[in-house]
């Protein structure tokens, strides 16, 4: 039976999903729907814990039959729903695609209700250890709503009563673009410089009206690459930067009143705007970064651009100002397991949780580009067969065609991710900048550690691995860090 057929869903996103038999054994194997009955996915023992296996799988949304293999006999968990197949007595589990649909049970299903043995086992299990980055160890208490409501309050307060003048550099420089410039130029700038996003000048409105960013290069290279030939040299010659954004705008069908395309009003600041204002901008607008523009004039002429406002810029503030005092927020010393930041990979019956975007290294970049933009996130871990950590692709990684112009001569369906990734690497950068784009935690790290990593230059992300296996826990981004602390 396959899986994607019985739910009636089609989907070419996966979802991790851990699979736990904490019955002990000498060899535990998982197999079922997912893999059509035709594979032993095998289990391994949790550090500190040789009775409890664990085994993370990549599955459809849908329903799913499995059953356990231990030391040569199958069994299923009878405090996991469970339904009679003709595989015998197996246990199921419904991956949803939208949150708040709930399926009907299949006939013959035994779905304990939530006071089940299954759930007090593991709610006096959880009690008594936290099984965390493959070692035991007791489990932190929760942090009280009033502690944590003061940390929030705190942090929103310091936001509120800063401005946008502390992000400015002492020295620097900011890289803005002529929108009547070639795609491929532009293209080939960002890359130079080592930017992800620039702000658009328009020399006959004297102002900026937009942002360039690397989502804009993934719809380029795809939007082109769907003729169904090698992307080509002339291709993006011939698209100067207001012609893709006015296709933009017609692609997403925005129109005025009279029919004409119009684009995104520019999400900018003044060096006046404090620092939580800034913040909501950045996360309300779903954008990376916000230029800081200021004029003399009453009526905005002749605009001067300061800075490009980020979260990571912002992050470094805040870690800046509690690094000496980091116990006036209580959430601080909280481990990042406890409070769930970011985004994990699902435990089973946890159907409702945004799935984690995972690939392997030998996955199409096109399919890379279509997950960024399908999962709507601005990364994805690249992992080995066993979901260890081995690199992660990036939006901004896109700009790395633009060496030696490899856009003109790569087919997106034919060249992998590990091909794409080695096109971005430079041999003779310092071995600390490369290992800026690749930064891990555990899941037992505190928030504070956490954000200090995040403050560094060029860290936008943290994986969050298992200690030893690297396998991967999930993902934790700048912006999960302040939707949590602003609530």
């Amino acid at each position: 039976m396959d899986s994607r057929e019985s739910a009636g869903i089609r989907s070419s996103i996966n979802i991790p999903m851990r699979f736990v038999w904490p019955y002990g054994g000498r060899s535990v194997f998982l197999c079922g729907t997912f893999n059509r009955w035709s594979e032993l996915q095998p289990m391994t023992p949790v550090e500190g814990c040789p009775t409890v296996f664990q085994a993370i799988c990549s599955i459809p949304p849908g329903y799913h039959q499995f059953k356990f293999y231990v030391d040569g006999d199958w069994k299923h968990d009878e405090h996991q729903p469970y339904a009679t197949s003709e595989y015998g007595i197996v246990n199921t589990i419904f991956l949803a695609t939208e949150p708040n649909y709930v399926p009907l049970s299949p006939a013959g299903s035994n779905i304990p209700p939530p006071a089940s043995n299954m759930d007090v086992d593991n709610e006096v299990f959880r009690r008594l250890v936290q099984i965390s980055d493959g070692t035991l160890t007791e489990t932190v208490p929760a942090i009280s709503e009033a502690d944590l409501q003061l940390s929030r309050h705190r942090v929103s307060a310091f936001l509120t009563s800063h401005t946008a003048y502390e992000l400015l550099p002492e020295s620097g420089k900011v890289v803005a673009l002529d929108i009547d410039l070639p795609v491929k130029q532009a293209f080939h700038i960002l890359y130079e410089q080592g930017i992800p996003t620039a702000p658009l000048w328009d020399f006959r409105k004297g102002q900026f009206v937009g942002v360039l960013s690397a989502m804009d290069f993934i719809l380029i290279l795809r939007e082109l690459g769907n003729h169904g030939s090698n992307l080509t040299e002339e291709e993006l010659e011939t698209h100067t930067i207001a012609a893709w954004k006015e296709g933009k705008a017609y692609m997403n069908r925005q129109f005025d009143g009279q029919g004409r395309t119009f684009s995104r009003p520019l999400v900018h600041a003044g060096p006046y705007d404090n620092l939580k204002d800034i913040t909501l901008k950045i996360l309300q607008n779903d954008v990376a970064t916000v230029p800081i523009i200021h004029s003399v004039s009453e009526d905005g002429s002749f605009p001067q651009l300061l800075h490009m406002a980020s979260l990571s810029g912002i992050l470094r503030c805040v870690c800046r100002y509690f690094r000496h005092c980091s116990s006036s927020l209580p959430v601080l010393q909280q481990p990042i397991y406890a409070i769930q930041i970011g985004t994990w990979v699902p435990k089973i019956g946890e159907s409702n949780r945004r799935p984690l975007a995972i690939l392997g290294p030998s996955a199409s970049l096109n399919a890379a580009l279509n997950l960024l933009i399908q999962a709507q996130v601005s990364s994805i871990p690249i992992v080995h067969d066993n979901d260890s950590l081995l690199d992660i692709y990036c939006r901004s990684d896109i700009t790395a065609l633009a060496k030696d112009k490899a856009y003109t001569h790569i087919n997106l369906n034919e060249m992998t991710i590990h091909q794409a990734l080695q096109l971005g690497q430079d041999p003779y950068s310092p071995y600390e900048l490369r290992s800026q784009r690749l930064q891990m935690c555990l899941p037992s790290d505190s928030l504070h550690k956490v954000m200090e990593r995040l403050a560094n230059p060029g860290v936008r992300r943290v994986v969050i691995v298992e200690a030893g296996s690297k396998r991967v826990e999930g993902v934790v981004s700048v912006s999960d860090v302040f939707r949590f602390l602003l609530g």
